[in-house]
This record gives structure tokens, sequence and C-alpha cells, in this order.
């Protein structure tokens, strides 16, 4: 190859750009390690857990500006159920409040004082039934851990999304500890406001990526429907028992349930986690045993002999259940079959699920947001399994409205949906 012909030296490309908040680390330099937030900037705020108190938070929150941070602390697997313990709320101008709900049950008043404004919670649907039984509900919202969802983070816990965004620390050791305790300490009521300070900051910075990536609209109609959102209570509890599936009979299942419920009522007695009470594998162990008399309880458990009666009477119960008033071995959920059947039911809907599936898996990547949150995978089944009369646009969109999907979401997956029937027809 002579002179003339050698090809142009290859010129430098440029390096693509960080993503929005996220600064690419420089080459063979660790990232730096993000600094412990160990303090909040006024000072950890005294307990209020007087009418007077709440009164004088009220007030402070109504003079305030902006949005309201706000999280509750429970007592998960300490209490029965899941009540506030404890509720953090911060706003700008009013600084930040802590309020037992032990001694005021009804923060109504600070509910007043919120008004309309803007809530900034992390993990929404955690924090809105017990905030809802103290007597708090949204009007709008903005909830940190689904921003984070949305933006495609690999982790979305407070901890994680804190440390991406701001570079700092945030210690969870107590996320998990029993908020009953009274008096509080002092770590934790430090943990406590942390959480709540750095709400505001993150939320603007994240509505900045939102708006970048061009998923502010996805994001408002997902915080609009949190603000309606309600836990959907659970058909036969009992079955959430672990290892119920090993029970050879439905009669065991009788017993077993009769057991659950009976340890559930121990456990609402006592303000105890049922779990507390008696592990489930002890509730089967005594299934198993088909118990007539205190002797032929299993040992190993002082809960087994202290409630020896009742666990008894549950299993007289339970073995008194006539023939035909068994429960089933599953319940009949009225959706479609489960999936590993639909190929021999209905080969082409089982083409068309596969199809519509592999479509938002690449749409997933594509715009770094996962697949469950771009369209849940029981209202895809459905619709999928009972499509309406006419696989077009408008029609899929309708079906999955009505199935509680949200208009962005439709407004991506029925033009896949389309494209898979017409791929597959039956």
């Amino acid at each position: 190859m002579g002179p003339e012909e050698q090809p142009a030296p290859a010129q430098p490309q440029p390096e693509p750009a960080p993503a929005p908040h996220e600064p690419a680390p420089a080459p063979h330099e660790p990232a730096p390690a993000p600094l412990l937030l160990r303090e909040p900037a006024d000072g950890i705020p005294p307990v209020t857990g007087t009418e007077r108190g709440l009164d004088a938070a009220a007030r402070a929150v109504a003079a305030g500006e902006g949005p309201v941070a706000i999280d509750a602390e429970r007592a998960s697997g300490y209490r029965y159920g899941q009540r506030a313990y404890l509720v953090q709320v911060r706003r700008d101008g009013a600084g930040t409040w802590l309020i037992d709900p032990m001694g005021v049950p009804d923060l109504g008043p600070l509910g007043e004082a919120i008004g309309a404004a803007e809530w900034i919670l992390h993990a929404a649907t955690q924090d809105l039934p017990c905030l809802a039984e103290v007597g708090l509900r949204p009007v709008q919202l903005f909830d940190t851990e689904l921003a984070a969802r949305l933006l495609g983070l690999g982790r979305v816990g407070l901890a994680a999304v804190v440390e991406h965004y701001l570079g700092l620390s945030l210690a969870k050791e107590h996320s998990a500890v029993d908020w009953s305790t009274r008096p509080l300490p002092e770590p934790w009521l430090r943990y406590a406001a942390l959480d709540v300070e750095v709400l505001g900051e993150l939320r603007n910075l994240m509505g900045v990526d939102l708006a970048a990536q061009g998923k502010d609209e996805w994001a408002r109609q997902e915080f609009d429907a949190l603000t309606r959102w309600a836990p959907v209570e659970r058909v036969d509890p009992w079955r959430r028992l672990s290892g119920i599936t090993k029970l050879s009979s439905r009669r065991d299942l009788a017993v077993a349930r009769e057991l659950w419920y009976e340890r559930d009522a121990i456990a609402q007695e006592r303000d105890i986690s049922p779990g507390r009470i008696i592990p489930d594998a002890f509730l089967l162990e005594i299934d198993k045993a088909h118990p007539r008399t205190p002797a032929d309880l299993p040992g190993g458990n002082r809960a087994v002999a202290r409630y020896a009666r009742r666990w008894l009477a549950a299993v007289a119960r339970g073995n008194a259940v006539p023939e035909g008033e068994l429960p089933p071995r599953a319940l009949r959920t009225g959706g479609p079959p489960p999936v590993r059947a639909w190929a021999d039911k209905d080969p082409a809907a089982a083409a068309r699920l596969a199809a519509t599936r592999a479509a938002l898996q690449d749409f997933s990547v594509a715009h770094t947001v996962p697949i469950e949150n771009i369209c849940s995978p029981d209202p895809l089944r459905r619709v999928v399994w009972s499509p309406p009369p006419v696989p077009d646009v408008d029609s899929f969109a309708a079906a999955l409205a009505a199935e509680g999907c949200r208009a962005w979401q439709c407004e991506i997956v029925a033009p896949l949906l389309v494209a898979a029937f017409a791929d597959h027809p039956s």
C-alpha cells in the first residue's frame, strides 16, 4: 500500500455523556467512599407525644413551604399488626418533627396543616396504611423508591438511593428495631430524623432525572395512583404458613387453618407478632402429630405447652369440619390457568404471551426501567388469555386499563399486544 493509500488516522471519539447525577469515576481510580451522614442538620428534635405538642407541630408545618417529607416507623416482627409507632415530618421553614402516635393517636390536625401539599415518601405502600390509621392521607405524593425504579437504578433502598444521588452513607442498622419501645433510644431518633432530612433533596434531583429521561409523566401517573392505593385483603391468609404445601390431606389443611387462626387470636390478645408466639414450623408439627391430649403435643417450644388447651381445641375444630366443607388444596383465582398449562390449552395464547413478554423485555432494556413497572404479570396474562373482541390498540388499551394499568402503560403495551396477535393468529 502506497503512502497515498494509507488510511487516515483514527479520530478520538468523544466519551459518552454520563447519566444525569451519575458522574463516571476517573479511569483506574476507585470511586470515593460515601460520607457517613451522622447528625441531623438541626440536631435531634424532641419526641412530641401530647395534644399541645401536636398542635405546635401542625402550626409549624402549616407555616412552612414546599412539599412535606414524611416517614413512619412500625414494629414489624414484634407487635401484632402494622401500626405506626413514630411519625417523622419535615418541611422547609418548619424543621423536623418526631411525633409519637401512642401519645396522640389522631394526627388529623397535622393532616389539615399539610393540606394539599405534596408528600415525599420512600416506598409509599409500606407506610400509607399505617399513616391512614392515624388520620394522614395524601392528596399528592412523590415516592423516591418508585422513582428509582422508573429511573433504572440497580438498588432502590433509601440508603442506596441516598448514596447514588448525594454521595452520603445513611446508616440503616435501626430499620428493623422494635419501635414500640419506650423511651426511644437517642440513636434510633437520630436515624428517624435523618430519614426525612434527605428526602427533599432526593426528590428534586430525581425529578430532574425523570424529566431528562422523558419519564416524568410516567411518574406523575404512578404517584397519582398511589394516592388512592389501599392494601388488598388476602383471601385465606392462613395459606401463608411456611411449609403448608407439604401437608398430605385436605383434613390436615383444615386443622392448619384452625391452628393459624388460633395463633392469630393469641397474638392479637397479647399484641405480639404471631411468629413470636410460635413459629410456623411448630404449628405444622402440631398438625402432623394429630394430638388428642396434651401428652400428644410435640415438645421443644414453650408456647406449645403454655397454650396446649387452645391448640387441642383448634385441632378438634379442624377434625370436626364436614368432609364436603374441607378447604381445597389450592384457591380458584377466577383468572387464566397457570402459564405452564397454556401451551396445551391454547397454543396461540401461549405464543402471544411469549411474544409480548419478549417485546416488553426489549423495551425494558432500551429504556432502563424494570419490566414489572411497565406492566405487571397478572393484568398482562388476563388480557392475553381473554382478549377483547377486536384486537386493536384502543381495545387492548381499554382492557389493560380495566385491569388497573395506567395510561402510560397502556400506551406502551397495547401496540405490543396488537403485534403479538397479528403474528400469532388463532
